[in-house]
Formats: structure tokens, C-alpha cells, sequence
């Protein structure tokens, strides 16, 4: 089920109360912590801002102290918006069920414009892409992108960084990272025994995420429209490329 779109700055108080924003974080997750185990003893809760390169926040119980790292991009968010992180971080260290409402509004509010804009911001400023540079053993990434543009973007698409993995990962074959400008593509295909039509076909694909941006209008973000789906059914032997990465394990 697609969630309700809003406005990017409307946040739902779901069941807030006043006193919600005269609370510190720590105090926050310590509420949470109770309406999710009333009845065990609290242990001791630690709640810091971190300068992480993206929108990631984390939590882990130690020695009997849950320690909480919040990404600070996250320091001036709402009150509501912490509570409702708290609800999927604890939620997720005790394994109980998320409630809808929690998420939803979380995710709302990482979707706004100016929320994403500072993530692309701190991923330029703090992030580094770890790759192998556009020439392989076999293939060079720029000469394959080349190639696809003429052929099917009319030479129009301004070429992104190009670079190998360092591993040859069969589950993450490629890759488009925005905040950079790069496309990385999996160090497997740079094999005598890979074909090269399944190295163009994911190149192609990660063409398709600087031709159709990923969508925000909602609380979800969608990576895959129909516009980009439909396009990508356009690459010559489709469905034989994608047969070729089932088996590319036995490569």
C-alpha cells in the first residue's frame, strides 16, 4: 500500500503531547524505552549527535547501556521526528513492530527538499567513493558509457565519474551515487567470462537513475518509476540480460 501523500513540510501530530517538546532526546528515547518494555527495568540511555557522511543514526545494547548515535544532521529536527525515530530504533533492537505512524513520519520528513538537500550536501562534504577508476583489466567503464549514449541517449548525457569496484560483488553489480556523480560498477563483469552484454545492460540501467531521478514527492521514496521502467525494457535482448545475471554466480 503506497502511503498518502502530504506536503513536505506537514508533519502529523499523532498522539503528542505538550510536554513532547520540552523533552531532551535522551528523556525521549527514555519515554519510548517504557511503552515498549513497561514492565523490565530501564537500563542506562545514551543519546549523542554524530558527523556521519549521510542520514544514518544507530543503536546498540552494551554492558546494559543502550548507546543511540544520531547522524547530526537530524540536531534541530522536531521533537515528534526523534520520537518517532526512537519508536524505529528501539523497535528494532527489541525486534517489536513498528507503528505505522512512526515510520511514516520519519520518512515524510527525510523527504523534504531542504532535509535532502542537506544529505547531499554532508555525503559531498564528508563521504569519499571508494573505487577503481574508469580502466579495468578488460573494460574501460567511459568507452562502454560512450558507446551507450551514442546509441541510445543520442550522445546527449553528460558522463558521471566512472569507476570499478575494488570487489567482485555479485549482489550489489552496480551503482549511481547522485551526491557524487559516479557510477561504480561491479569488478565482476571485468572477466573474460562475463559477457559484455550483461556489463552493458547494468551500465544502461545506471544511466537510467541520471536520466530519471529518484522520486520524493511522497513518503516513500521510489528509486524504480514507471517512466524509468518502461525506458529500461527498451535495451536491445532485455530479458536475455537479465537471465545472464541470474547466472553469474557460476561465473
Amino acid at each position: 500500500m503506497v502511503d498518502p501523500v502530504e506536503p513536505e513540510n506537514f508533519l502529523r501530530p499523532v498522539n503528542v503531547s505538550s510536554s513532547l517538546f520540552f523533552e531532551s532526546a535522551v528523556e525521549i528515547f527514555q519515554r519510548v524505552w517504557r511503552e515498549i518494555r513497561p514492565r523490565a527495568a530501564m537500563p542506562s540511555i545514551e543519546v549523542a549527535y554524530k558527523r556521519f557522511a549521510n542520514a544514518d543514526s544507530r543503536v546498540r545494547l552494551q554492558d546494559g547501556v543502550i548507546s543511540v548515535a544520531i547522524t547530526d544532521l537530524l540536531e534541530s529536527a522536531p521533537a515528534p521526528v526523534i520520537e518517532s525515530l526512537a519508536h524505529i530504533l528501539l523497535g528494532k533492537l527489541y525486534r517489536k513492530p513498528i507503528a505505522r505512524q512512526y515510520a511514516h513520519r520519519y520518512r515524510l520528513y527525510l523527504n523534504r527538499k531542504d532535509i535532502r538537500r542537506q544529505i547531499g550536501i554532508l555525503r559531498q562534504a564528508r563521504g569519499r567513493k571508494v573505487h577503481a577508476g574508469p580502466q579495468g583489466s578488460l573494460h574501460n567503464l567511459e568507452q562502454i558509457f560512450e558507446e551507450l549514449n551514442s546509441s541510445h541517449f543520442g550522445g546527449m548525457m553528460a558522463r558521471p565519474a566512472l569507476g570499478w569496484s575494488h570487489v567482485r560483488s555479485r549482489t550489489r553489480l552496480g551503482h549511481f551515487d547522485p551526491a557524487h556523480n559516479m557510477i561504480v560498477i561491479s569488478r565482476i563483469f571485468d572477466d573474460a567470462r562475463s559477457p559484455r552484454l550483461a556489463l552493458e545492460y547494468v551500465m544502461f540501467h545506471e544511466m537510467l537513475h541520471l536520466h530519471y531521478p529518484v522520486d520524493h514527492s511522497g513518503a516513500r521514496r521510489c528509486v524504480h518509476t514507471p517512466e524509468f521502467k518502461a525506458h529500461e525494457k527498451l535495451f536491445p535482448q532485455f530479458r536475455e540480460a537479465k537471465a545472464l545475471l541470474k547466472r553469474l554466480p557460476s561465473i
